[in-house]
């Protein structure tokens, strides 16, 4: 877990990245969360990228395993379970806010009108994107995002355990 400032990103860190993502990473201010082996999980991105474009998606999963996971529970509609959970009063309380803390900590980097009060993966109110979630979770701790948290539990993968050199995975 590494919240803001973030160390300064190492070249390796960046020649990783793009092994994971196929193409450059865009606008890495920060590794957020690592693997155990080291490797980046989750990148800290700026809420403006280089081109000029608002980016609202400051903590973005580039493990190839734990991406492939967040997908699988997307494709089993896992999103619908996780959405009624919110009905809870306290998880949504949580969740709203694991969405605030989302936004102090991409304010450090910059507020782009065009994304104030955006943070990602549906929050505060729906959940619309695993892999936003789960990526926060990552970079925030346990306790933050309860449903980050949550998709995490109930996914294949493990930040407890290095996948990065199986065949298929970056590393």
């Amino acid at each position: 877990m590494t919240t803001p400032p973030f160390p300064p990103v190492r070249d390796a860190d960046l020649a990783v990245l793009r092994e994971q993502l196929g193409r450059p990473a865009r606008g890495v201010i920060g590794i957020a969360a690592r693997c155990v082996c080291g490797n980046p999980t989750v990148v800290a991105t700026s809420p403006r990228l280089p081109d000029g474009s608002p980016f609202p998606t400051f903590y973005y999963l580039t493990h190839p395993a734990a991406t492939a996971a967040m997908s699988t529970l997307e494709a089993d509609h896992v999103m619908r379970e996780l959405s009624e959970e919110l009905a809870d009063d306290e998880v949504a309380a949580a969740y709203q806010g694991a969405h605030e803390a989302y936004l102090r900590d991409r304010a450090v980097y910059g507020e782009p009108e065009e994304i104030a009060g955006i943070s990602a993966g549906g929050m505060p109110t729906r959940v619309k994107c695993l892999h936003a979630l789960a990526g926060h979770a990552l970079a925030a701790g346990p306790g933050v995002n309860p449903i980050g948290d949550r998709a995490l539990q109930l996914s294949s993968w493990s930040p407890d355990r290095c996948v990065c050199a199986q065949p298929g995975s970056a590393g």
